[in-house]
């Protein structure tokens, strides 16, 4: 028997609170599969499990909150029967292999055959679109309904229907909040109410009448309306997520012997270059400038490779797999750094629709919990802000961030003559015990050199 912890989603984080379980006792899970939905102080995460076998038992229920480290869940190893997934699983997986039927006994016995659902993933979008698995066939092996069965029901069912489409952890939070669902936006699956979505309708109808704002920018900013008095939950919320950062970042320098450096870069070859690629494409498809930085920085880990890694006890740990964390501001104040999975071998169309899909399930607080975990170095990009030059705390215990200001006309002097060229500041903070200024140096030229050939990114 193996047991399902709660995961340390940051090195700030010492608690958590379930807020949703995406499985029950006696359901069977593989490895990469979202089995929970927990709440910290800066936002709400989908928790993977990294263990295959059966849920025996859930330990913590939904809306209690507990220390990292402390069992969630009791599960069975193995107990199924099924081949263990050689390897990481991606979360959306559909199904696994059904187990041996059960040998003929020569008497047939008409019964009504219950849907099988393997994966937590397919029931969670079932129960979230409002589509009863009884009524859908399976089409994978052996009869398991997966998710693309689950997408086809929700696109043959008729629109309007007298029972709004909601997640359970929706219904129960609009139940405690007095919301109509039937009022609600949804912006789930299929137009679902999400959980976010009614935390939206609420916090808008705790502040006065207002021209319509931006959305959240995570599920911590959803409950945090402008205007909001201090004595107001928005304002206690606020208050702990300033608390966990600011504790995060004075452990960070206070811990960390950081030294900084910066470079002036031209961005002349990058901005054409974008600008020739970005002309035959529409506005959705186009690339944007802070994907090209992303890029050059993780293929930069390559020439100064201890500028991605750990420092646990003591000890620098070095990662092969590059996860570019990127810095994204909440709307009503603090910073998340989820990562993108893989950064240095993404092609630059995938980057850019994986930045995209990671800031859209950052504003609907739908981050996983390997994003928070696994980022081996940090970017922080403030140029849309008009900040020429940043210089930022290290995220423990990550030993890199690098930062990006605006990419702007500057004076440039180039074989003695005087011109004007797109510039930006790239910025170091790194860790003094793991490397130094000459290898950080080495580490902001490989950025230089790799931006003035964006087609090679």
């Amino acid at each position: 028997m193996g047991d399902f912890h709660m995961p340390s989603l940051g090195a700030d984080m010492e608690v958590g609170r379930v807020t949703e379980w995406l499985v029950k006792a006696g359901d069977e899970v593989k490895r990469g599969d979202i089995v929970a939905v927990v709440e910290t102080e800066k936002s709400t995460i989908e928790v993977e499990i990294f263990e295959s076998g059966v849920i025996e038992a859930i330990v913590v229920p939904v809306g209690e909150e507990v220390p990292v480290g402390t069992v969630l869940a009791r599960v069975q190893s193995g107990a199924s029967g099924a081949p263990e997934a050689r390897g990481p699983v991606p979360a959306s997986s559909e199904s696994i292999l059904p187990t041996e039927p059960t040998p003929p006994t020569g008497r047939e016995v008409a019964t009504t055959a219950a849907p099988v659902v393997r994966s937590p993933v397919v029931r969670h979008l079932a129960a979230e679109s409002g589509i009863d698995l009884a009524a859908v066939t399976g089409t994978g092996e052996g009869g398991v309904i997966t998710r693309h069965d689950v997408e086809r029901a929700l696109a043959a069912q008729q629109p309007p229907t007298s029972r709004v489409r909601a997640s359970p952890w929706a219904r129960r939070v609009a139940a405690e909040r007095g919301v109509d669902l039937n009022s609600v936006q949804g912006t789930g699956p299929g137009g679902a109410v999400t959980e976010a979505d009614v935390r939206k309708v609420g916090a808008a109808r705790s502040r006065p009448a207002a021209a319509p704002s931006e959305p959240a920018v995570a599920a911590v900013a959803a409950e945090l309306p402008a205007n909001t008095g201090p004595t107001s939950d928005a304002a206690a919320k606020q208050a702990s997520l300033r608390r966990a950062i600011g504790a995060l970042m004075a452990r960070s320098k206070r811990e960390i012997p950081h030294y900084y450096l910066s470079t002036t870069i031209d961005m002349r070859a990058a901005s054409e270059w974008l600008e020739h690629v970005n002309a035959g494409r529409s506005i959705t498809d186009r690339l944007v400038m802070p994907v090209l930085l992303l890029k050059a920085t993780a293929r930069a880990v390559a020439t100064v490779p201890e500028m991605n890694g750990f420092m646990i006890d003591g000890r620098f740990e070095a990662r092969a797999a590059v996860q570019v964390g990127v810095a994204i501001s909440l709307r009503g104040g603090g910073v998340i750094a989820p990562a993108i999975h893989d950064t240095a071998t993404l092609g630059l169309n995938d980057l850019m629709v994986a930045l995209r899909d990671l800031v859209t399930r950052a504003r609907v607080g739908r981050l996983r919990s390997s994003e928070m975990s696994d980022p081996t170095i940090t970017v922080t990009n403030l140029g849309d802000l008009g900040v020429d030059q940043v210089f930022g705390v290290i995220y423990p215990p990550q030993v890199a961030l690098v930062g990006f200001g605006k990419v702007a006309e500057r004076p440039w002097a180039e074989d003695g003559l005087l011109g004007a060229r797109p510039t930006v500041t790239a910025t170091l903070a790194a860790d003094h015990r793991v490397s130094d200024g000459h290898r950080g140096g080495l580490f902001l030229s490989a950025i230089d050199r790799l931006l003035q050939a964006p087609e090679e990114l």
